[in-house]
Formats: structure tokens, C-alpha cells, sequence
């Protein structure tokens, strides 16, 4: 008799570790394009006429526009505003979902038939003309475009809350806390909130995307940021006249860089929901 002995081998890194290093890696890289635009020296995307048109190459990655400015510079730049308008924006759009999803849950049922009337009205309007709308009657620049995003973009969130909070004021742990004498305070910070917390998280991470992507829409149809800031909607728009004479660089990176960034983020919100996913999260 031969005693065979099975040995089974385990992946070096689990899904968990493989999971936390590419949330890492993205904040990472999102944090260092925002930092390196807040702290870009207007001399590194300044006009110079003696470079202009430029195609990509060592000096210039991303190529020089028609007035000779560094498109590398500009584009991070234009990412870094991009990132703070969406992040500072949802981050306001999620506090009126939480707010709006937690009053329609608790109060009663006309405020739930009031919040609900509100998400179908929001939801009822193309989100891009209600964007613009809102923007062009606020005098469009940051201001504008900030109001615009916060207003448009909570209403699925406040659903996700509205469902969260009812499911767990119905549950039976919360009852028998009620029975056990605890107050509303301790149910909602003990029962509640760490229940509807993680949802709350990803669903405000997956706003920054959208949020970043409306923001350079309505900027490069005219609704949004100014033509002297170096936003990516403004470079897009304003390379477009040059893109039948050649000068593609101009719009395609500017554009797949933006692309990058959205990618990222939700890279950030589908991984990080595989680890709150109690299923998934001991992989």
C-alpha cells in the first residue's frame, strides 16, 4: 500500500487582499492626480507659441495645443477640479439622500408618500436638461455646476436608504429592543446605522463618477465651468474644431484619461462592496 498524500495548494493572495490592494491603489491614484493639480504651478500649462501643435512625445506626452500649452498639464489639471467638483458635489447630494431616505422610512406615511413624489419628479426630468437648467439659473461657473449636481443626484441613493432603514426598523432585533425598553437614540445608532452605513458608503462612492462625468458634460456644451478655467469639458469642446485637421491628441486623451478616472471610481464602489457583501467578504 502507497500512501498518497494530497496537497492542496493556496492562491498567495486571497480575494480579500487582492480586493483591498486595488481599492488602495486607485484612492492612491486619485489622491495624487487631485493633489498634483491643486498644487500645479500655472507656468507648467501657460501659453507658448513656438510649440503649438505638437504630437505626443517625451517632452510632451499628451501632445501641445494650437497655443502651444502642455496638454499633459492641462488635463491633469482639468482631472484634479473634475475630481473635487464630484466628490465635494455628491458628498452634498448624499446627505439629502440620507436625510430624505431616513425621514420617508421613520416618519409615517405621508412623509413616505412626499419623499417618494420628490424622487419620481427629480427622476420624472432628463437629468442632464435638469442639470443644465439648474446650473444656467445659478449663472453656470463652479457655483453652478456644484448646486446643479448636489440637487440632481440623490435620488436612487435615498431609495437604497429608504429600503435599508425600513428593513431593519421591521426586524425583529429592533422589536425586541423596543420591548427590552432602549431608547430611540440607542435603536438608531446601535440597530440602524450600522446597518445602513455600508450601503450609505457605497452608493456615495459610486456618485462621484456620475457626478464627475455630468460636471464635464454640461461644461463642454457651454452650461458649466468657464473657457478660461482648464477643465477636461472645456478642453474637450475646444479641441473638437481641430480634430478634422489631425490634431487628434487634443480630444482622445484628454477623453480616455477622464474615461480613467471614471473607471477607477467605480472600481473603488465594486470592490468595496464585494467586502461589506457578507458572502463574498470571507473569501
Amino acid at each position: 500500500m502507497v500512501n498518497e498524500t494530497v496537497t492542496i495548494k493556496r492562491p498567495l493572495i486571497n480575494r480579500r487582499t487582492w480586493t483591498l490592494a486595488i481599492i488602495t491603489s486607485a484612492v492612491l491614484i486619485l489622491v495624487g492626480i487631485a493633489a498634483a493639480g491643486v498644487f500645479m504651478s500655472p507656468e507648467a500649462y501657460a501659453t507658448n507659441f513656438e510649440n503649438k501643435n505638437q504630437p505626443p512625445s517625451l517632452s510632451h506626452l499628451f501632445g501641445t495645443d494650437w497655443m502651444g500649452r502642455d496638454m499633459l498639464a492641462r488635463t491633469i489639471k482639468g482631472l484634479s477640479t473634475s475630481i473635487l467638483i464630484g466628490v465635494l458635489a455628491a458628498g452634498i447630494s448624499s446627505v439629502i439622500a440620507v436625510i430624505l431616505g431616513t425621514l420617508s422610512a421613520v416618519m409615517g406615511k405621508k412623509a413616505d408618500q412626499v419623499v417618494l413624489w420628490l424622487i419620481d419628479m427629480v427622476q420624472g426630468i432628463p437629468h442632464l436638461i435638469l442639470l443644465m437648467l439648474i446650473s444656467f439659473m445659478l449663472g453656470k461657473g463652479l457655483q453652478g455646476v456644484m448646486i446643479g449636481i448636489a440637487i440632481t443626484h440623490w435620488p436612487n441613493l435615498a431609495r437604497i436608504v429608504r429600503a435599508e432603514v425600513l428593513a431593519v426598523k421591521n426586524g425583529q432585533f429592533v422589536q425586541a429592543s423596543r420591548r427590552m425598553g432602549r431608547s430611540p437614540m440607542f435603536i438608531a445608532v446601535g440597530h440602524i446605522l450600522p446597518h445602513v452605513l455600508p450601503q450609505y458608503i457605497v452608493g456615495l462612492i459610486l456618485l462621484f463618477p456620475h457626478a464627475i462625468l455630468h460636471e464635464a458634460s454640461i461644461t463642454f456644451l457651454g452650461f458649466g465651468l468657464s473657457p478660461e478655467e482648464p477643465a477636461v469639458g472645456v478642453i474637450l469642446s475646444e479641441s473638437m474644431r481641430y480634430l478634422t485637421s489631425g490634431v487628434w491628441w487634443l480630444t482622445v486623451l484628454p477623453g480616455a484619461a477622464l474615461l480613467a478616472i471614471v473607471l477607477l471610481f467605480d472600481a473603488i464602489g465594486d470592490n468595496l462592496r464585494t467586502i461589506i457583501d457578507p458572502y463574498s467578504a470571507q473569501e
